[in-house]
């Protein structure tokens, strides 16, 4: 039987269908094939995501992007903002996972103030290490001006986390994930973010970021009404296996679908589509049908209401329609307004 849902809200997207949107070369044309390929998944709401970087590459970046977004014919209904991922990251390897370590750090809110300056649409989630010198305060001055605060590729341990948490930091980017292999085995920050409630916990069901049976184990602890799909996809998603260029690095689509650095062990996003996630969910026994729907729509779009209304920007997801086999086609697209 079919049922219907709102669009899904992916809340980490680095680039789709070959579409690099860390690229400073970026055109509304090109934005638009992206768009276009993630509306086949479902998917009406995004928030493209810029990933650490030097500030000057940060500001260059940001600015092509926004002027994609812009002029393309598809961003005004489906980008309210952005996601800055890092550079308030830990560098530490096994950390770091793709992220260029040399270019992170610590927190500085005048830096995210003059990138975001001239943008025309927000900065609205900060992802960082919660552990870097500064980090509560400048949690603090973000949730002020109206940011969702995320924690990823850190080290912080149960007080620091709580102290973020209480700070205003509310999600986990890509929980279980930006992590080494060896830790402490329970005093590590993977258990630090699952003691705290108040985090809800974006994850990625793509079977290569964990196995679906870590990632049910995720979802049970945190609940299905704090759990969100994300794809933190990279331009191999939607495209062929084979070479591309992310953000400056070289990286592979495997056969697999797998996204890859060449001659490294950790991965550099994901090829995954939202869609899909939410088939995995289903078919792995994580979840039934409409929670897993609910977990890449409803649930996003609640984590991001406080900063959505905070820069009087409405959203109305628009209508997708499922079959029983969970095909998704957009019977009524997304629709954003702003009221400054």
């Amino acid at each position: 039987m079919n049922f219907w849902s709102a669009g899904l809200f992916d809340l980490q997207v680095n680039g789709y269908a070959g579409v690099d949107f860390n690229d400073a070369g970026i055109t509304a044309d090109r934005l638009d094939v992206a768009l276009e390929a993630m509306q086949a998944s479902g998917v009406t709401l995004c928030l493209p995501t810029i990933i650490t970087a030097p500030v000057d590459v940060l500001r260059e970046r940001l600015a092509a992007l926004d002027a994609a977004v812009t002029g393309s014919r598809l961003g005004a209904a489906m980008v309210p903002g952005y996601h800055l991922e890092g550079p308030f990251l830990n560098p530490a390897p096994g950390f770091a996972g793709c992220h260029p370590p040399e270019a992170m750090i610590d927190p500085d809110i005048a830096m995210v103030k003059g990138i975001e300056r001239g943008l025309t649409r927000p900065i609205l989630l900060v992802t960082l290490a919660p552990e870097r010198d500064g980090a509560v305060a400048f949690i603090g001055q973000l949730a002020e001006r109206g940011k969702v605060v995320a924690m990823a590729h850190s080290n912080a341990g149960h007080e620091a986390v709580r102290a973020a948490v209480a700070a205003g930091m509310s999600l986990s980017t890509h929980l279980g994930n930006g992590l080494p292999q060896q830790m402490h085995k329970l005093d590590n920050p993977l258990l630090a973010q699952l003691a705290e409630p108040g985090l809800g916990a974006c994850m990625i069901a793509d079977g290569h970021h964990m196995s679906p049976q870590a990632l049910g184990a995720l979802v049970r602890i945190k609940g299905v009404g704090k759990s969100i799909l994300v794809t933190d996809a990279v331009l191999g998603a939607a495209a062929p296996a084979g070479q591309y260029v992310f953000a400056g690095m070289a990286v592979e689509r495997t056969v697999a679908g797998a996204m890859v650095q060449p001659g490294r062990t950790n991965l550099a996003g994901s090829a995954l589509c939202l869609d899909q996630a939410v088939r995995n969910v289903v078919d792995w026994g994580i979840a039934m049908a409409e929670d897993a729907v609910a977990m890449a729509s409803r649930n996003p779009l609640a984590a991001m209401a406080r900063a959505l209304a905070h820069h009087g920007i409405a959203v109305d997801p628009g209508v997708v329609r499922w079959t029983p086999d969970l095909a998704p086609s957009i019977e009524r697209p997304a629709a954003i307004s702003r009221s400054r």
